[in-house]
């Protein structure tokens, strides 16, 4: 008797569509970001946040175990062609999201989806950005109301993200595309 797969082709396929969509705008992220670094540091936590967009827009729209995890490292794949060297970074981060986004829907057993639970996996994530934009920027050179602003906007920018995949994984499901 054949055992029906943990991940359908079609749902598999969806994950690759986000994947690459998503995976694109990562690209440009990672493009960007040297130059944020260099000339609008402040606003690095923002172009880093784009990266919860796949697992947000994978689960708002099919609401399953794993399509988080999934569609992060297809976007981490697409990603490390705008910017091979960063490869590992990309992929790195996509577990790293994709691990905390599984982990939140798994706590509710992949039964609660409003849109509280993906916030609560968007500030975890954000205080994980906080820390590394401390890092990478050297806040500590900084004067304390920068540090605060750096700090709002590391945490604020994986919400503001989370808001953004909610809204298109949303229209994409009034769309139909996770009709079974």
């Amino acid at each position: 008797m054949a055992t029906r797969p943990a991940l359908s082709t079609r749902t598999l396929l969806v994950c690759a569509a986000i994947g690459v969509a998503t995976g694109i705008l990562g690209g440009i992220a990672g493009v960007i970001t040297p130059v944020v670094i260099i000339g609008l540091p402040i606003l690095y936590g923002l172009v880093l946040g784009v990266h919860v967009l796949p697992g947000i827009i994978a689960q708002e729209v099919l609401r399953l175990p794993l399509v988080a995890l999934m569609t992060h490292v297809i976007a981490a794949l697409i990603s490390s062609a705008f910017n091979p060297a960063w490869a590992m970074r990309f992929i790195g981060t996509a577990l790293l999201f994709g691990a905390i986004q599984e982990g939140v829907a798994a706590l509710t057993r992949y039964r609660a989806w409003g849109a509280w639970r993906f916030f609560i996996s968007a500030v975890i994530i954000g205080a994980i950005v906080a820390v590394v934009v401390w890092f990478v920027v050297d806040l500590g050179a900084f004067a304390l109301w920068a540090q605060i602003t750096y700090l709002v906007i590391a945490v604020l920018g994986p919400v503001a993200w989370t808001a953004v995949g909610l809204a298109i994984g949303n229209s994409l499901r009034k769309a139909g595309v996770a009709a079974r």
